[in-house]
């Protein structure tokens, strides 16, 4: 049985290299259990997809024989399908490469240095996959990847960048036989491509790209240092503010006529909201006069001490965010406090994560900061009443180090979670009656 093949008719086919690099065949399928996929930084959905998949493997007239019958006349099937496959679309290129590799082939075992390859390759697909991209490509020690391809999403820029963060400080991490620690240059790029063709054999074979924005991240690859992501001007563009960039000014790039824009990225912005980070300026609302009379009557009735809740709801792109945005300029000069709780589609996992990313906000946390410091702030904007109950809940949920200011918490999990949450509705309460005073 082909697990490429099988994977791609479930519409999966992006992790058919992180399944290659992990070794995964027909034999190990059946195999499989939701811990394992977790464990590759397979998203729920999908886990949730192959195991139903996996359960009807073997079946009569299910996926495996149809599968069985595909990989026993491959050359029928690849010959029908490339011209229909390819197709135009905006791509986002990633090339990483492993710093230093040479060095380590002369220093290792083949077979250690193939088990520290191994180790690099899995943690490169695991979060490419995490952020689901495609790893098209393992060239030694160097990883080609795009965001778009074969699904795409209004974020593939943003999705590449963050996946290079967490490729870079993974990397960085891991462990080795040796006393060096590993480092990455990572390239990325955006553009226009022709991409779907099936070129090669095998296990050479990949989804070929054509047009210039793979060989762009290439060189901006080789112009990083190592540990540095380095971006191509069209990428910088396309993910507005949402992170800390430095502007490497224009760099000559071997293979094109004029030098390149290039941007190294720093980490990521502290933006209030992603909507407005994401985009340089918001322009004018055309149209929404009903939806926007709505929302202002909600919003009188709520001020007259009626509560209301609003549900948008709606495809990504129509304009969601941006209605709520005009809202909020409308009412900017009016006595009011906002409290701002978003979701992220890359911490699905982390229930709490708007609390999180909220309370780090308003307490103005800086990651570089000491323990010590970050507590301070913390207990700044936290209800007085409570603090001595609060503040080590509040401190766990923010990774935050009490020390020895606070006892340890000697809490199971789930009474863990309860007083948590009681603890996230007295400071919701505590931040209304401020509100209500002013």
């Amino acid at each position: 049985m082909d697990v490429g093949g099988w994977l791609r008719s479930l519409g999966l086919g992006q992790y058919e290299a992180l399944f290659r690099a992990s070794e995964i065949d027909a034999d190990i399928l059946p195999e499989l259990t939701e811990i394992d996929l977790e464990k590759l930084g397979v998203p729920l959905g999908h886990r949730k997809r192959l195991l139903r998949a996996i359960s009807g493997l073997g079946a009569p007239g299910t996926l495996a024989g149809t599968l069985a019958e595909t990989s026993a006349a491959p050359a029928a099937t690849t010959a029908a399908k490339p011209q229909d496959a390819a197709e135009r679309r905006q791509l986002t290129v990633m090339f990483c490469d492993l710093v230093g590799s040479t060095a380590l082939s002369a220093r290792f075992d083949p077979e250690e240095l193939r088990e520290e390859l191994r180790a690099y390759q899995n943690a490169v697909s695991a979060l490419v996959a995490r952020y689901d991209g495609f790893v098209a490509k393992f060239m030694g020690d160097g990883v080609l990847a795009y965001f778009g391809y074969p699904r795409a999403h209004e974020d593939d820029g943003e999705r590449a960048v963050r996946a290079g963060l967490e490729i870079e400080a993974t990397v960085r991490g891991l462990e080795t036989r040796g006393t060096e620690r590993l480092a990455v240059r990572i390239g990325i790029a955006t553009g226009l491509v022709v991409v779907g063709d099936l070129v090669g054999e095998g296990s050479a074979q990949e989804q070929a790209v054509v047009g210039e924005t793979p060989n762009l991240a290439a060189r901006l690859q080789a112009l990083a240092e190592p540990g540095q992501i380095v971006l191509a001007g069209a990428t910088r563009r396309l993910i507005g503010d949402l992170f800390r960039l430095r502007d490497l000014g224009r760099q000559t790039a071997k293979g094109f006529a004029e030098p390149v824009e290039a941007f190294a990225v720093e980490g990521v912005a502290a933006a209030e909201s992603r909507f407005e980070a994401a985009r340089r300026g918001i322009t004018d609302l055309v149209g929404r006069v009903a939806e926007s009379a709505i929302l202002r009557d909600r919003l009188r009735e709520a001020w007259a001490g009626a509560g209301q809740i609003v549900l948008l709801s709606g495809e990504a792109g129509i304009g969601k965010s941006r209605l709520g945005a005009q809202l909020a300029a409308e009412v900017a000069n009016e006595p009011h406090t906002r409290l701002r709780y978003q979701c992220s589609p890359y911490h699905r996992d982390s229930v709490l994560h708007p609390f999180v990313v909220q309370l780090g906000r308003a307490a103005r946390l800086a990651p570089e900061e000491p323990a010590e410091t970050q507590l301070d702030k913390l207990e700044a904007i936290l209800a007085p009443s409570r603090i001595a109950e609060t503040a080590p809940l509040v401190a766990s949920l923010l990774s935050i180090a009490t020390g020895e200011r606070y006892p340890p918490l000697a809490l199971s999990a789930a009474q863990q979670r309860r007083l948590t949450l009681a603890a996230l509705l007295d400071q919701l309460e505590a931040d209304r009656a401020v509100a209500k005073s002013a």
